[in-house]
């Protein structure tokens, strides 16, 4: 593939961040799957910490003003829905929101989970849990959540009849 037919096929997956996409497709070609998933990842690894911050700091709070406005990419949209983060009680919503805003006055950036893998229930004990720890411990578990959440967006990808890289070598 292009590099610009890669970047549009597979920048999406991180949250406004196609600058992983470009930075991977360096690593081209991929022998595999998981060496694709490896280059993404890698290319994040091998970024500056603030460029890495900025990263995460893309992401949207859980139920938060993004969804509230309609702003969440069609990924967050689909994963939020599918933990029932678009349907909370005014009790829930509340309750989310306060989380939010405590994790983000603590280490100045949003709590990120790969909702796919949790119940409603068990994201607000997750929440809850990790709020608790300290800056370092949560940016590396942002890191992991993150990576999760791409994989399973590459998943979704590679499992469809055709994916962009197929279609690309047709």
């Amino acid at each position: 593939m292009s590099r610009d037919s890669f970047t549009n096929a597979f920048g999406g997956v991180f949250e406004y961040s196609p600058w992983v996409a470009e930075q991977a497709w360096q690593d081209r070609p991929f022998a595999t799957i998981e060496e694709f998933y490896q280059a993404m990842f890698g290319a994040v690894r091998r970024a500056p910490r603030t460029q890495i911050e900025a990263l995460l700091c893309l992401h949207p709070d859980l139920a938060g003003k993004e969804a509230q406005d309609g702003n969440m990419t069609v990924n967050s949209v689909i994963e939020q829905s599918t933990a029932g983060l678009n349907s909370l009680t005014s009790g829930e919503l509340q309750k989310m929101r306060q989380l939010n805003a405590a994790y983000r006055a603590k280490h100045q950036f949003p709590f990120i989970i790969a909702v796919r893998n949790y119940s409603k229930a068990e994201i607000f004990s997750e929440f809850e849990r990790r709020l608790q720890n300290d800056t370092a411990t949560e940016f590396d578990n942002n890191i992991a959540q993150v990576f999760n959440i791409v994989r399973m967006r590459l998943d979704r990808i590679f499992a469809e009849e055709t994916t962009p890289l197929q279609k690309d070598a047709a």
